[in-house]
């Protein structure tokens, strides 16, 4: 699974400790109140960091894929994937993950492309609309990944 990384800069030593700390916040709420927060269904995506070998954790918003998979874009708002996507294609093999304060599940993770990318856009973008305002402040085509069962 190939990933075109983008050059943009990095976020500061302060945002991105900001960025861990709302996100160890949501995965605590996820797992204590359910997985919904502001309309969105949210997962627990679980990566191990392609450089620190660290275990990451990250609430994202999904959709059913319907064959009991979910499917997730890597937007991340910015010029540059999010760290997870990237982590995620460095390690797909130690990739899972909870639902609804369900146990960590495995997962294989596929990038969409195509109609089939297209069509798991579309569904995304109904389920959270604001993605597709913020696909229009990017030059990047945000990735859109199908998290499948092992």
């Amino acid at each position: 699974m190939a990933t075109a990384t983008t050059t943009a800069r990095r976020p500061g030593k302060f945002s991105r400790w900001l960025q861990h700390t709302a996100n160890a916040r949501t995965v605590d709420k996820i797992r204590t109140h359910g997985g919904t927060r502001m309309g969105m269904e949210l997962l627990v995506l679980h990566t191990v960091g392609r450089r620190s070998g660290s275990r990451r954790q990250n609430p994202l918003a999904y959709v059913d894929d319907g064959t009991g998979g979910w499917v997730v874009v890597a937007s991340g708002g910015g010029e540059r994937h999010p760290d997870w996507y990237e982590n995620l294609l460095a390690h797909p093999e130690a990739a899972a993950v909870e639902v609804h304060g369900s146990e960590p599940t495995g997962i294989t993770p596929h990038v969409l492309a195509g109609a089939e990318r297209d069509a798991a856009w579309q569904r995304l973008t109904q389920a959270v609309r604001s993605l597709a305002r913020y696909q229009t402040k990017t030059s990047r085509t945000y990735p859109v990944v199908r998290l499948a069962r092992r």
